[in-house]
């Protein structure tokens, strides 16, 4: 027997090795579809991500830039406060995109609101003005709904012209502060009130103690002064367009139908959203340019607030608000 003759292969060996390489070739196949599943699954969380994140972006209902001529169209619409959807902030951040794009000829303010903070109205109201002269071409419409009253018509009249329908409620040009007196009960019911205090006036408008003559004094005057400032910003919107003479009630806080709002010079014509774009601005193409907080935004703004209350709630400074309503 020759000694290099290399021994002989088992029978069979053949069929265990072609065995083999298809097992290897399916392991590799199911690689290959597993790799490619995976990049499926990948690309699907991704752009699952994508529109997740796009949906939390905040802003406005016509967010993409309108390629046509257009009204924009900003809305005030529920209660002014600093933590609400009519806030100065969001309500001034719709107003700023509406200038600033290049084929909205006008804004439109539509406005369904009973009023609210003074400061909140005012900051709207200066930013109007500043927007209008840095845009003198675009001209801005007031345009009341259902309501548009104290703080909200102070925004209004920062508006080159207003509208209402005949039925609207408009006006009530005033300011109110509000709280209870409990002292009585508190009496009544056997409840003794303990409060101390740094500051011989730091337990103004407690309710469960008498009504001080002097804090009276200083509260009235706050609101004669409050007062004053929405009446020179109403007139310096309005400007003769008012009929001041022969109506001493403007300013006293009653509020007007539409039509009868017209005849007092408040408004400038009984017409509706529609009808202001096509009639007195000439396009019938209107884009909804108020700003909205993202969902995340409105969580940590909640947060927030809840945090602020507690702690004004915790001084005292609560019950007490100024309120243009």
């Amino acid at each position: 027997m020759d000694s290099n003759q290399p021994p002989s292969q088992p029978q069979g060996s053949d069929k265990e090795w072609k065995l083999i390489e298809k097992l290897l070739g399916q392991a590799q196949a199911e690689q290959r579809k597993s790799r490619r599943w995976g990049i499926f699954f990948k690309t699907l969380t991704f752009i699952y991500l994508f529109v997740v994140l796009f949906m939390l972006i905040p802003g406005r209902d016509g967010a993409l830039a309108v390629s046509e001529p257009h009204v924009a169209v900003v809305d005030v619409d529920g209660v002014i406060s600093a933590d609400s959807e009519a806030s100065a902030d969001l309500i001034s951040a719709g107003l700023r995109e509406a200038f600033e794009a290049d084929n909205a000829k006008a804004v439109l303010l539509r406005i369904n609101s009973p009023g609210g903070s003074p400061v909140q109205s005012n900051q709207v109201y200066n930013e109007i003005r500043r927007l209008r002269e840095t845009h003198p071409e675009k001209k801005v419409y007031a345009v009341i709904t259902d309501t548009g009253a104290s703080g909200a018509y102070y925004i209004a009249s920062a508006a080159d012209d207003i509208y209402a329908d005949p039925a609207s409620i408009v006006g009530s040009i005033g300011v109110i502060m509000a709280g209870f007196g409990l002292q009585e009960a508190a009496e009544k019911l056997g409840v003794e009130r303990r409060v101390y205090t740094a500051g011989e006036n730091k337990d103004l408008m407690d309710p469960f103690a008498p009504v001080n003559p002097a804090h009276r004094r200083h509260v009235q005057e706050m609101l004669d002064e409050i007062h004053q400032q929405f009446i020179a910003a109403v007139k310096q919107g309005r400007g003769d367009r008012l009929k001041v003479d022969g109506h001493p009630e403007l300013f006293s806080g009653l509020f007007w139908t539409g039509e009868r709002a017209l005849d007092l010079g408040l408004i400038d014509g009984l017409k509706s959203p529609g009808q202001v774009a096509r009639d007195v601005i000439g396009l019938d193409k209107l884009v909804n340019y108020t700003y909205s907080p993202s969902p995340v935004e409105q969580l940590l703004q909640r947060f927030g607030v809840s945090i602020g209350k507690g702690l004004g709630s915790s001084l005292g400074l609560e019950q007490y608000v100024p309120d243009l309503r």
